[in-house]
């Protein structure tokens, strides 16, 4: 997740804003290496976050629509999952959808996510 927020940010060179929507909250723990078995259960490792069909990585605003889809796509091969570019315009039920067309039609501010793609 850090990895694809770098590459995002570094593409914008930060003129956009970034938000990431999900939070790594579970650990995984282990072992030191070369231990004997037993002896309770290992220390936190590192943290992952378990993302399912659907879910929003990341949103991106004050960009044009063709510099996010190109920082998005740079961000896609840092996450081991497959995903998709998507805007508000797709959601029409979103409050703010009308916002995000007029946006994207004058150019000035193109609100962006990615998401898992759905098979």
């Amino acid at each position: 997740i850090e990895a694809a927020r770098i590459a995002i940010t570094r593409y914008m060179r930060r003129g956009g804003k970034v938000w990431i929507r999900v939070f790594p909250d579970k650990s995984v723990t282990a072992k030191p290496a070369e231990t004997r078995m037993g002896s309770g259960k290992g220390a936190p490792d590192h943290w992952v976050c378990v993302v399912r069909t659907g879910r929003m990585l990341f949103e991106v605003e004050g960009v044009r629509e063709d510099v996010a889809r190109e920082a998005i796509r740079l961000a896609q091969y840092k996450l081991p999952i497959r995903t998709k570019f998507v805007t508000r315009a797709d959601f029409p039920d979103h409050e703010q959808a009308s916002e995000a067309q007029q946006a994207l039609d004058s150019g000035v501010a193109a609100p962006a996510v990615v998401e898992e793609e759905t098979e």
